[in-house]
């Protein structure tokens, strides 16, 4: 401790020089000797004996004594060359945390049937509680159940609690689920009797969709006795003994419209989670605090990347400096990655003719997710809720011949989508967002190697961002569908074709293609294990044919090319989203809005940190000085909150040498390198998309 008052004032290459000391602690920089032995003395102190010089015996007293200085709270001196910049919550050493717990998914049928009986077992013990509750429906979902009732007092978090109570105890009751079949009128009887509207209009909707549909409850008890029932197709467990209570959580309360309408009753929503052990229980639970903490809606306003302003509208993404820094770098390696693998970009109109989106069929099938028109000069104008009729329109302005397929166009386009306040989340769920849209027109017989490319440009695009892990679901033919069956089984053989070259493992949803055509469905996997739908290919025979899309074939006929739609992002604003989630704001050196933060010792150094700055800039890289008017130590922790990569302590050895000493936030040095060479090894590592150190 006693070392930091010598140490207040000594250059580094003196301390260094003067105390071998520093060779007993190999990897540890004089910027970490020097935080530590400052964390052990006052200001007053450090300033009382800062002219004395002290002999190595006593810096290696300093040195013993540096395990217990190491995990004090940071503090800064102005008067410091060399601060040690890393995030100690980055680097501190902590015991290994426990090796994740596989979590199944609704794959598992048997999770199916405990979350699917789960909801029914708190829908009772919500009616066995509460007298006047009203329930609707209870599906399972992703990673649980919920159910929704309509109920005059609203239920509070401690209503949960009590809940869970009552479900424990039926579950120790054993009651067995049982199935009835029921005809439309005994089943509207038994609903009437009961006094459950919502169950009646579920009845009938069955039975408007399918009148000779089976109609069929599920029990909950013996017969004969009280119990509970339920309009339900299944499937469930056994007895109710069957579910692991120590895995079971009720998680929150949501309002929801009935039939998700606006202008039908408000519900409360539970909802719950189920699993098959504890341990899957504690590690939902784990991931979920995680999630938390990655949250990308505090985090974007934390690290000043965007923001949603109420005063403009919700949904209406504002893209702060910060955050457009990194949406230009993506969008710049995105038209790059294109421009490279084929493809010409285009630029189309924010809004168009009423006529066209009828042609297209989107004013038909998608009015529910358009915006109101507007009139202009006595016309119906429409603003854009997709690419595609646009691509179509320029491919139809010449033309084509088969000599000029494959044609790949791409554009970054903002569309605009209407989407009820109740669902907008984040950069997840908004108004108005940039579709990497691209359509490939081609022939039949090129369609395989097309697809082939696109997914290895999706890889090399999602790769890039650090995206490596993938989830795959091919979509067939559905019951209804336009095009023939010879078009449909050759576009489908392409896809299967295609993801066989790759290598991918891959899921089939039989009939769970577009009317249009048959798809390929790419989920990304996030640091924390969550799948996110990101990616899509789609064959489209639909549009070709609404717009009259030909090309000259080899015998001077008119043939209907193939048009492919395809999507790598998905959208500019969720896939930054899910990488802010995915990286928890701690973007990759070569992505981050700032690289490099230099941190004056005081404004007698700040003329050298912009000039650095300034040639920092030219060569590229994302440079900027502390704005000053605060301690090193505070810069050191503004740096830290802000995510910046790498920092560099500015002082008078630095300014004498023409240099910078830069270490990295979580942990490590590039050490004091000449300020020529620090901007080619970042330059480089942003270049190579490398962390710096192996630019080195």
């Amino acid at each position: 401790a006693a070392a930091s008052s010598c140490l207040a004032r000594c250059s580094a290459s003196a301390f260094q020089s003067a105390h071998p000391c520093m060779r007993l602690l190999p990897g540890l920089s004089l910027g970490g000797f020097l935080m530590s032995a400052l964390l052990a003395r006052s200001a007053a102190l450090n300033a009382a004996a800062a002219a004395r010089r002290l002999p190595a015996s006593t810096c290696g007293r300093a040195a013993a004594a540096l395990p217990r200085l190491l995990a004090a709270p940071a503090m800064g001196s102005r008067r410091c060359s060399g601060l040690r910049m890393a995030d100690q919550s980055a680097v501190a050493e902590a015991p290994a945390p426990p090796a994740p717990v596989p979590l199944p998914t609704n794959a598992n049928e048997q999770l199916l049937r405990i979350r699917h009986s789960t909801a029914h077992v708190m829908a009772m013990a919500v009616q066995r509680l509460y007298k006047d509750a009203r329930v609707t429906i209870g599906p399972w979902i992703e990673k649980g159940f919920y159910y929704d009732f309509d109920r005059p007092e609203p239920f509070a978090e401690k209503d949960l609690r009590r809940i869970k109570k009552e479900m424990d105890k039926l579950i120790g009751l054993k009651l067995p689920f049982r199935r009835e079949e029921l005809s439309f009128d005994e089943a509207k009887a038994r609903i009437e009797a009961a006094d459950e509207p919502y169950k009646l209009e579920i009845l009938d909707s069955i039975v408007a969709k399918d009148p000779d549909a089976p109609i069929t409850i599920f029990h909950i008890g013996e017969p004969g006795k009280a119990n509970w029932w339920d309009l339900c197709a299944g499937p469930h467990v056994e007895h109710t003994g069957q579910l692991p209570k120590d895995a079971i959580d009720l998680e929150s309360i949501a309002g929801a419209y009935w039939r998700g309408d606006e202008a039908r009753p408000m519900l409360q929503r539970i909802y719950g989670t189920a699993w098959e052990s504890a341990e899957q229980l504690a590690e939902h639970r784990r991931i979920q605090e995680e999630a938390k903490r990655r949250d990308h809606r505090a985090l974007g306003k934390q690290l000043r990347l965007f923001s949603i302003q109420q005063e403009a509208g919700g949904g209406l993404v504002f893209w702060h400096p910060r955050g457009a820094r990194v949406r230009r770098l993506m969008e710049d390696f995105w038209r790059e990655a294109h421009t490279a693998g084929g493809y010409e970009l285009l630029y189309t109109p924010h809004m168009a003719s009423l006529d066209l989106w009828k042609t297209s069929g989107h004013f038909d099938f998608y009015a529910d997710g358009m915006f109101d028109q507007m009139e202009v000069e006595g016309a119906q104008y429409q603003i854009k809720p997709m690419n595609c009729p646009f691509h179509v329109l320029t491919y139809k302005d010449e033309k084509r011949s088969y000599r000029d397929l494959p044609l790949r166009w791409a554009e970054l386009g903002t569309v605009y989508r209407y989407e009820r306040s109740g669902t907008l989340n984040g950069l997840f769920r908004v108004r108005g967002f940039t579709q990497d849209d691209a359509h490939i027109f081609c022939l039949p017989e090129q369609l395989a190697d097309e697809i082939q490319g696109v997914l290895d440009l999706t890889e090399t695009i999602l790769t890039k961002f650090g995206f490596t892990e993938y989830e795959v679901m091919l979509s067939t033919r559905p019951d209804k569908a336009v095009g023939s069956d010879e078009i449909w089984d050759k576009a489908t053989s392409a896809l299967r074709e295609a993801l066989g070259a790759k290598g991918w493992e891959y899921d089939v949803d039989e009939g769970g293609g577009a009317f249009y055509g048959p798809k390929i469905d790419i989920k990304i996997r996030d640091a924390i294990g969550r799948l996110w739908q990101c990616s899509t290919i789609q064959c489209d025979f639909n549009l070709p044919q609404r717009f009259g899309l030909e090309y000259v074939s080899p015998d001077g006929g008119r043939e209907q090319p193939i048009m492919l739609h395809r999507a790598i992002f998905g959208s500019l604003e969720r896939f930054f989203g899910v990488l802010i989630e995915s990286t928890a704001g701690d973007f990759p050196f070569w992505l981050a809005p700032t690289q490099l933060r230099l941190l004056p010792v005081s404004d007698d150094y700040r003329p050298y940190c912009d000039a650095a700055v300034a040639r920092l800039k030219a060569a590229g890289i994302r440079a900027e000085v502390d704005p000053g008017g605060r301690s090193v130590g505070k810069q050191i922790k503004v740096a830290n909150q802000d995510k910046v990569p790498i920092l560099s302590v500015v002082g008078e050895a630095e300014v004498g040498a023409n240099a910078l000493k830069l270490e990295m936030r979580k942990g490590g040095e590039l050490g004091e390198l000449p300020l020529e060479r620090a901007i080619e090894v970042l330059a480089a590592a942003a270049e190579k998309a490398v962390e710096p150190i192996e630019a080195l």
